[in-house]
């Protein structure tokens, strides 16, 4: 997702608190009575906390008019009931979450909210009279005020629900589509990457191997002919500075080839943005989980840049062939002698239709052999379960080449 747009999502809500605070203080100006300023605040705080701190924001919206109507908070009155619209407001917002459970949840908060604050407004007390019937004028009686408030404030916050509901489901999946359509985008872009960086990596295994065979037999000529010539004399120090001087080629040449090969599109990616992966993911409605099981190892900068597009590729194929619905599940494993990737994922709601295999599992096969790893993709033991399991080498403690020893915060 966009920063942008995630940060215009996040800024919603607040804006409305605000929106909310405002209106209430320049219709509530021109009179004298300002008491249940603190009820609107504890309102406007549900409704700015209702994105970051849903279970609170209901919370409040419930235990306000509770307090109301048993008169421990100022009650509403004829100007300052429609108060109650926050809500409205705050289930729309929680409506629109990312959570199923709290999403699900906000209806029967919204019934005994409602039921709550026709109360407070209805039902008068020996001290205090002024209710919706002198309000309004009306003479069907308390019960049947009671039951027309409660059933109005929870229809209009089951339709601020339902729309809520609405909205977040159409940008869940607007998300999804952008998702997939930007990873088809790239997938073209980097298969062509992929293609010049084999290339590349043919090239340098076969200089490495025509030079590193060649300086290996100067080398070795070289150490044989000062032994023969004996330790002493001109002749056996110049063979020995051949010798080291091929050594030390050799050496370069090794490091050279480590180098090209690192220098794609990977190289500017590793473990550090798998984390980052997985928001995106859940940020889409998905439920994915990072797991690390181990002391953390190093990895060269092009074997991490490997693994990250290796996760990013199947964090994809999910979301193409099993829907943002689905659960997926990261895993990685530094007990032993490399490092062990697993992503499996359940789900059976695919966003696109196959037309004929892919080529992501084909180029995150590659990534790993490149890598000196292996992957292997296929279905699981349970239904709807698709499973990835590849596995690359760690690099030795010291290791001159640049290397990523952290993955970053995992859920």
């Amino acid at each position: 997702m966009p920063f942008s747009l995630r940060r215009l999502r996040h800024a919603a809500a607040p804006a409305a608190a605000v929106a909310y605070l405002v209106s209430w203080v320049l219709v509530e100006a021109g009179r004298p009575d300002v008491d249940g300023i603190l009820v609107v605040v504890l309102f406007a705080v549900a409704i700015g906390l209702a994105n970051w701190m849903p279970s609170l924001s209901l919370g409040l919206v419930v235990a306000v008019p509770l307090l109301q109507a048993l008169r421990l908070l100022v009650r509403p009155g004829s100007t300052t009931w429609p108060e109650y619209i926050a809500i409205a407001i705050v289930v729309g917002f929680v409506g629109a979450g990312r959570s199923g459970a709290l999403r699900w949840s906000a209806v029967p908060v919204l019934g005994l909210a409602s039921a709550a604050a026709a109360w407070a407004m209805a039902v008068p007390s020996s001290a205090e009279q002024d209710v919706w019937a002198s309000w309004s004028g009306s003479r069907s009686g308390t019960r049947s005020d009671l039951a027309f408030l409660a059933l109005a404030i929870a229809g209009a916050s089951g339709i601020a629900w339902a729309v809520g509901v609405a909205v977040g489901a159409a940008w869940r999946v607007g998300l999804a589509r952008v998702r997939v359509v930007e990873a088809e985008r790239e997938t073209e872009a980097t298969t062509a990457e992929l293609v010049a960086e084999q290339e590349r990596a043919r090239i340098a295994r076969d200089v490495h191997d025509s030079l590193a065979h060649s300086l290996a037999v100067v080398v070795s000529q070289a150490q044989g002919a000062a032994a023969i010539t004996g330790a002493d004399g001109l002749a056996a120090a110049a063979l020995r500075d051949i010798a080291e001087v091929s050594r030390t080629a050799l050496g370069d040449v090794r490091s050279l080839v480590e180098r090209i090969q690192g220098s794609g599109q990977e190289a500017r990616h590793g473990l550090a943005d798998v984390p980052h992966l997985m928001e995106d993911m859940r940020e889409l409605g998905m439920d994915a989980d990072l797991e690390q099981h181990g002391k953390v190892g190093t990895l060269g900068t092009a074997t991490a840049g490997s693994v990250h597009r290796i996760v990013q590729e199947s964090l994809t194929n999910v979301l193409k062939h099993q829907g943002r619905t689905a659960s997926v599940r990261v895993v990685f494993d530094w007990r032993g002698p490399g490092l062990g990737i697993v992503v499996s994922s359940r789900g059976d709601a695919p966003l696109v239709t196959l037309d004929g295999p892919g080529s992501g599992v084909a180029g995150m096969r590659e990534r790993a052999r490149l890598s000196g790893g292996w992957l292997r993709a296929g279905v699981g033991d349970q239904p709807h379960e698709h499973v990835v399991t590849a596995w690359v080498p760690t690099r030795p403690t010291g290791a001159d080449d640049q290397t990523v020893e952290t993955v970053g915060a995992a859920r």
